[in-house]
């Protein structure tokens, strides 16, 4: 799949590459970043280099991950979110937010773009958030975009060497008001 180019009143959702693997760099240098997402650490040039220019657009091109920089239209990098193909329909979606524009909801309305795009366009009947158990930035954004917490994993998620315990949330194509491409037949 070609990538695309997502826009809402006050952000820009566009692939990466080359010219943003200084501002990736950056941003990745953040602790917090480090701590709660699976990225290497300490995160190195060439591993920002390798994400812009080899991991985004191959998932692009194979249709495995859609990855897109969450920009202001000032051009600032707000943050990142993918959403990672991991079944026949179902993706998972991760993100972090840039330390200079937390707080302001930028993570939030990039989540529900980009579910809204790959509920219509991408074919996805179920996009999972999936988080360390106390990442609450994490937690708070996925309520705020409208996902319904479904429980916790246990050692769910091995970050670094360590396993985690993971909070698991879900959003459906109904929870945006939107029509599935297969029936959805809940538990009664």
């Amino acid at each position: 799949m070609d990538p695309v180019t997502l826009t809402t009143d006050r952000l820009l959702l566009r692939t990466v590459g080359s010219q943003d693997t200084d501002a990736v760099y950056d941003a990745c240098q953040d602790p917090d970043i480090q701590r709660w997402t699976t990225i290497p650490s300490p995160y190195l040039r060439e591993h920002a280099r390798s994400f812009t220019e080899q991991l985004v657009p191959d998932g692009w091109a194979d249709g495995s991950m859609f990855t897109f920089g969450v920009f202001l239209h000032s051009g600032d990098l707000a943050g990142m979110l993918s959403i990672t193909m991991r079944a026949l329909g179902m993706g998972e979606i991760g993100f972090w937010a840039a330390k200079q524009h937390r707080a302001n909801g930028y993570v939030t309305e990039a989540a529900r773009t980009a579910c809204r795009w790959s509920f219509t366009h991408a074919a996805l009947d179920r996009v999972e958030w999936r988080a360390t158990v106390g990442n609450r930035a994490s937690r708070a954004v996925a309520e705020r975009a409208g996902f319904t917490i479904e429980g916790t994993l246990r050692s769910a998620t091995n970050n670094k060497g360590v396993r985690h315990d993971t909070w698991v949330g879900s959003l459906l194509p109904s929870d945006l008001g939107l029509p599935s491409t297969a029936p959805y037949l809940p538990a009664r």
